[in-house]
């Protein structure tokens, strides 16, 4: 079986026709990890990955697997595997012929193919599926499947094109849970394509966001969320309320920003007099009493409240103007309240880098 292998980019740089639809992008993916590239579409993430793959080959830039250079291998000579968004199954074959295409094609004998087959199609918990045709698969099923041929070929890294796209909200959510669960126990590198927020911080250990064909932040997802680094990356993943402030004062690590909510720290480095912008995610802001140690945003004039289950969405306007978005527990704002005092807790503001 191939092991997992480190995976390196280089420069990797895509032109077309004058257009740089991925721009310049390093980076090094520990092997066995699950890396999500997370982006809008255009962002350069699906180019990055057929790049990976072999299906189209990069105007400059090296990619490394393992410390061998594959940047111009064609597709069947690379350690990697694709599943492809549309599934791309053969109508005509079998559920095991499908899983098992890429093994005959490779010289494979038929015992030993009926073999891996079987394992593959367990792992992916359809054991037993694979005498029957593609038409009687769901699409749960059908993504197993997909997922089955190119697990099967053992690659040392799994490419995924936005695999779940096709699902529900359900049978979405319960394939992500075992993508994770296949790549825990088979050990391998997955890269996975996705523009769904919540499904990257649902199974990756790595999540790059991508924009304009550039890395815009990267990281383990708690991270990305609790400190993201760009103005683009706080409202990209998840939500934030973005407020613009100058600096009035600064010293060990720490500055004193005036913004529409008042003078308020975070930790930090810019010189007085400098524009900054600062992010609070709306889990960091509280409405009501405040808490020891929470810093006061004054009082907030709620606009609209909406129930979502375990919390309401409140937002609305500070007297400063700026506009504030809050998570909250239902039981802590009172039917009809037009105004109420809001506060962020320690450490929840965050100093952003543009």
């Amino acid at each position: 079986m191939s092991a997992a292998a480190e995976l390196a980019l280089e420069g990797l740089t895509k032109r077309y026709e004058g257009a740089v639809a991925v721009d310049a992008v390093s980076l090094t993916v520990p092997r066995g990890s699950y890396v999500v590239l997370l982006g809008p579409s255009g962002s350069g993430k699906t180019t990055v990955l057929n790049m990976l793959g072999g299906f189209t080959l990069p105007t400059a830039g090296c990619i490394r697997v393992g410390g061998a250079d594959i940047t111009t291998a064609p597709p069947a000579k690379r350690p990697t595997a694709t599943v492809f968004q549309d599934y791309a199954l053969f109508p005509h074959l079998t559920v095991a012929g499908n899983v098992g295409f890429g093994l005959s094609v490779r010289g494979m004998g038929r015992g030993e193919i009926a073999r891996h087959v079987a394992a593959a199609l367990a792992l992916v918990g359809l054991a037993g599926y694979g005498p029957r045709g593609i038409a009687q698969a769901s699409g749960g099923q059908r993504q197993r499947i997909a997922l089955a041929r190119a697990l099967v070929t053992e690659p040392a890294i799994l490419l995924l094109d936005e695999p779940l796209g096709a699902l529900d909200l359900s049978l979405r959510r319960q394939m992500q849970d075992e993508l994770r669960r296949i790549q825990r126990t088979e050990g391998r590198t997955f890269v996975h394509v996705t523009h769904d927020q919540e499904e990257a911080m649902a199974i990756a250990d790595l999540i790059v966001i991508m924009n304009a064909g550039r890395i815009e932040d990267m990281g383990p997802p708690a991270r990305l969320y609790e400190r993201p680094r760009t103005r683009f990356a706080a409202r990209f993943l998840g939500e934030s309320s973005l407020l613009e402030g100058t600096v009035a004062a600064a010293g060990a690590g720490r500055i004193a920003v005036d913004t529409p909510c008042g003078r308020l720290e975070v930790e930090g480095e810019r010189a007085p007099g400098s524009s900054v912008t600062l992010a609070l995610r709306p889990e960091a802001v509280r409405v009501g009493a405040g808490r020891p140690g929470e810093l006061a945003l004054g009082e907030l004039a709620v606009e609209e409240v909406v129930f979502q289950g375990g919390f309401v969405r409140v937002t609305g306007t500070v007297a400063g103007g700026g506009r504030l978005l809050a998570k909250v527990d239902p039981q802590s704002l009172p039917a009809g309240v037009a105004r109420v005092p809001a506060t962020v807790r320690a450490g929840g503001l965050v100093l952003l880098e543009d």
